[in-house]
């Protein structure tokens, strides 16, 4: 694994650990065994790390939630694909799950990172107006839409991951079904 590499997962780490505020750069050069040469060949700040971590991170879950997706199936064949593909990121990848949830919204991150394009969110969109104009799903907002989803699949992880419930191949139906239910018509 590169430096860079190393001083991205680092920060991922102790933001997880500690939440963004805490997070210094004496800490992450202590925890990736860098100096700060180093972090400055890559970065020029720790608002420019944090960016790209976010960045690095929304990718991977974008890239995750599109595997197998395939556009020609049925309506909610590609809704429950993508949204079992943001589940298991979410189980798979807590770290990333929670750090894109807590500052998907935080000043730190700027806007032209949080509206990055993203291939993942384009085919979640397609779906909605897909439905919206068969019918099959509310008139309503796009991202409104695309929100509730959203929400109702971290509040079930967090749940999850405080042990609240299992969450086996039943109670992940359920999830899906609430989600499908909390949208359409």
């Amino acid at each position: 694994m590169s430096k860079r590499n190393d001083i991205m997962n680092t920060t991922l780490d102790l933001i997880d650990e500690e939440g963004l505020q805490s997070v210094t750069f004496a800490k992450i050069m202590k925890r990736a065994n860098v100096g700060s040469g180093t972090i400055f060949n890559y970065f020029g700040g720790k608002e420019e790390l944090v960016n790209e971590v976010y960045r690095k991170v929304r990718i991977h879950m974008g890239e995750t939630m599109l595997e197998g997706y395939d556009p020609q199936l049925e309506l909610y064949e590609r809704f429950k694909g993508i949204q079992l593909n943001r589940l298991r990121f979410a189980i798979n990848f807590p770290k990333e799950y929670r750090f894109i949830d807590s500052y998907s919204y935080s000043p730190y991150i700027s806007a032209d990172i949080r509206n990055m394009e993203d291939e993942s969110r384009e085919a979640m969109e397609s779906i909605i107006v897909d439905g919206q104009k068969q019918g099959m799903i509310r008139e309503m907002n796009v991202m409104l839409c695309h929100q509730i989803i959203h929400g109702i699949i971290t509040s079930v992880v967090r749940g999850y991951q405080i042990d609240k419930y299992p969450l086996n191949e039943l109670q992940v139906h359920q999830t899906m079904e609430a989600c499908w239910k909390a949208i359409k018509v």
